[in-house]
């Protein structure tokens, strides 16, 4: 499934899209270059999703917990800053993987042996300073 967010409004419809095509997929990578808002994206997810929390990316901390309105945990991971997949099996990222939460992962390239078997890529490409084209994947189904 391809998708295009060319404003702000877009974004929240695309959000939306994404969710209804999850298959109710609770791993969800996002792939895109520097800048291609995967950050912007999964705020305007979580909102969608019922998350209050002020969303903004792991890149130190490597992973943030948000909780939505019902209560329940939301993982957000940015591996950009891992110097190896050593660094993310310290964090203990198959047991957020494997809690049967939602995890939303940035940078999936740097831990590619730790990713489960099944999830939902979404890609990101810069078509120009204010679209993005959004490609949908599902893996493992």
């Amino acid at each position: 499934m391809q998708l295009v967010v060319d404003s702000e409004n877009r974004l929240v419809k695309v959000a939306k899209e994404i969710i209804a095509n999850s298959q109710n997929q609770v791993i969800w990578i996002f792939t895109g270059e520097m800048g291609s808002g995967k950050t912007t994206l999964i705020k305007a997810i979580a909102s969608q999703l019922g998350v209050e929390d002020n969303v903004h990316s792991p890149t130190f901390s490597i992973v943030n917990e948000y909780v939505d309105q019902r209560g329940l945990a939301f993982y957000h991971f940015d591996f950009y800053r891992i110097k190896n997949e050593f660094e993310a099996m310290d964090i203990g990222v198959d047991e957020y993987f494997d809690s049967g939460n939602m995890c939303f992962i940035e940078w999936p390239q740097k831990i590619p042996s730790l990713l489960p078997d099944e999830y939902l890529q979404i890609d990101i490409h810069i078509t120009n300073n204010t679209s993005r084209k959004i490609n949908l994947s599902h893996h493992g189904r």
